[in-house]
């Protein structure tokens, strides 16, 4: 495994763990935190911004595509991160905000998508810091 798809899966497991960890435990918080971002168009562009360049930097350092499910698993976050800053950037708040909060029940989801987050993290996590380095 490259030292590189050992970084990003470390990197982007504990950050999946901590910030799981965080939202289910503020559920009403977070929940009132994503509709006021969602419908704050200021706040959506810098959020736009922020996450096309995390996951134009995923992409473009870790695109590869083959040598086991964790660097697979590490291209996709990449590819998925890059989509979704494109998508805050380009669809109308409106459209965004119905997504997030329509269309995916975020409120009525919300434990699903933060356990799925969580075991998501713990697999990155796990596999980046047992795997060895070649």
């Amino acid at each position: 495994m490259s030292p590189r798809t050992l970084f990003l899966s470390r990197l982007i497991g504990l950050y999946c763990i901590l910030v799981a960890l965080s939202m289910m435990t503020r559920r009403q918080v977070t929940v009132e935190t994503v509709e006021a971002l969602l419908r704050n168009p200021s706040m959506m562009l810098i959020l736009g911004v922020i996450t096309l360049t995390a996951g134009l930097a995923m992409v473009l350092g870790h695109n590869i595509w083959s040598g086991g499910g964790l660097a697979v698993v590490v291209t996709l976050v990449g590819w998925i991160t890059l989509i979704k800053g494109l998508l805050f950037l380009f669809l109308p708040p409106q459209m965004e905000a119905g997504l997030f909060l329509g269309q995916l029940h975020y409120q009525k989801l919300f434990y699903l998508y933060g356990a799925i987050s969580l075991v998501f993290g713990v697999y990155l996590a796990y596999g980046g810091f047992t795997s060895r380095s070649h």
